[in-house]
This record gives structure tokens, sequence and C-alpha cells, in this order.
């Protein structure tokens, strides 16, 4: 089943086109790779997917519901949290603060109720911090959770920031480098992870460099290149394809 439809997406930034006539599918339940050079296009277009960028052309659809041009927040609250390349974290929060801030935009009870301490605003913040530990717990983040977040090394700001995003309820996953700057032994603890998202009902897009990451994790790869869709299928056929060896890959051994 479909989860994520791009339809000839295209967007202009004054003489740069970033992306020209852009088409995919991400299905549900699966990883789906997003490769290519530097200025392929990709963070472009997780920016239009996410509402940061409304396209030139072309139409976007989430679960049959069109989304092209959408707020942020709307896109959010629909199902679709991502991350990016930098991890966007309240540095002097614990780590606990960083992800219970996540359910705030799900909150049914009003703010006003909240700050009244009223009985249900109190059961429904229970709720929410109950499932912020079980996040944390679930990225390996339990025993830092009354750590400041600028006092956490790189590879854990990368999970922080993971599982701020799943605190917000995602059907859709968007991972804008999340192994980049960190060890194998890092990247493989990453990988594992991303699988046991996935395998919690979680759709996965992912852009990332780390091509050994990327052919180990993905069922399908799309390969951007100077903004337009080059190839996509399983990582066996993009990895010895040779305009992607030619466009991206090099003389990698993958």
């Amino acid at each position: 089943m479909v989860l994520l439809r791009i339809r000839n997406i295209t967007r202009v930034f004054g003489a740069l086109i970033a992306l020209r006539d852009v088409s995919f599918e991400v299905n549900r339940s699966e990883i789906l790779g997003l490769i290519g050079p530097n200025g392929a296009g990709k963070s472009t277009l997780f920016n239009v997917i996410s509402g940061f960028h409304r396209p030139d052309k072309g139409r976007i659809f989430f679960k049959d519901t069109e989304i092209t041009g959408l707020r942020v927040d709307r896109i959010a609250a629909m199902g679709i949290s991502r991350i990016f390349q930098e991890p966007t974290l309240f540095m002097q929060e614990t780590v606990f603060e960083n992800v219970f801030s996540g359910f705030h935009r799900h909150y049914r009870e009003p703010a006003w109720n909240a700050f009244l301490h009223t009985p249900a605003a109190n059961r429904e913040e229970a709720v929410s911090r109950k499932k912020a530990a079980e996040i944390l717990d679930f990225m390996d983040l339990g025993a830092m959770r009354d750590e400041l977040a600028a006092n956490l090394p790189h590879g854990h700001q990368r999970s922080l920031a993971i599982a701020i995003a799943l605190a917000c309820g995602p059907e859709l996953l968007l991972l804008d480098e999340p192994v980049t700057g960190m060890n194998p032994s890092e990247t493989e603890v990453m990988i594992e992870k991303i699988r046991q998202i996935r395998e919690r009902g979680v759709t996965v897009l992912i852009v990332e460099h780390d091509m050994r990451a990327v052919m180990s994790l993905c069922d399908r790869i799309v390969v951007l290149n100077l903004g337009e869709k080059l190839l996509e299928g399983p990582p066996d056929k993009i990895k010895n394809d040779q305009r992607v060896i030619e466009a991206y890959l090099g003389k990698q051994v993958i």
C-alpha cells in the first residue's frame, strides 16, 4: 500500500532548478533511501514534503490526501516527522524534557487547563511523561534522561533527535543523514534502531551518504542527480548501475 506519492515535483530558487519533475512513491512499512551527490536536491525534497518549501510545480499525497503547500504544523499533525542534518535540540534542557516537548502538539486539553492543573490535564501530562520515558528506553537514552542535551556526544544527540520525532507519533519518518559523523560501531547500532522503528509500524524515508548503511538498510533506493530522478530500485540494482556509479558512487566498494 502506498503511503506517500510524489508527483512531478519541481522547485526553483532564482536561476537554480533544485528539483525538476521528480516522481516516486513510498510504500507503507518500507525503508526507502534517497541518495545522490551534494546539490542533487535531496534536502530540498525533504523540505518540500515536510512543508518548509512550497513546490513550484507538482503535487504530494499522504495517505491519499493532498498535502502540497500545507503548513509545517499541519503536515506534522497528519503524521509526518523529520530530523535535520544538524540536530535541532533544546541544548539547555534535559534529554527527558526534549522528548516530552514532542507531545505538546498532540495535547487535547487546552493550554489553560494545563496551567490550572485540572485533573484531565494532569492525566494527559502523566500519560505523555510515561510515553516519553518509553521512547527514551527504546532509543537507549533512558539512563541519560536527566543529562542536558548539550552534554551528549554526537551519536546520542542524533538518537535524541529521532526520539523527539517519534514523540510526535509519526506514520512517516524523514531521516536526514542520521548516521553522519558516527563511528562504525555507532552506525551499526543506529541501523539496527531504524530497523526496529520500522518494526513498530513507522515507514522511513532516509537521506544518507554512508552507502554501506544505505545498501544494508533500505528496501528500495531513489537516486537523484542535478535535481532529477536518475533511477530507482532495490540496492543491488542501484549499486551495479553504471549511471549511478558515474554520477555518485565512483569507485566505492559497497
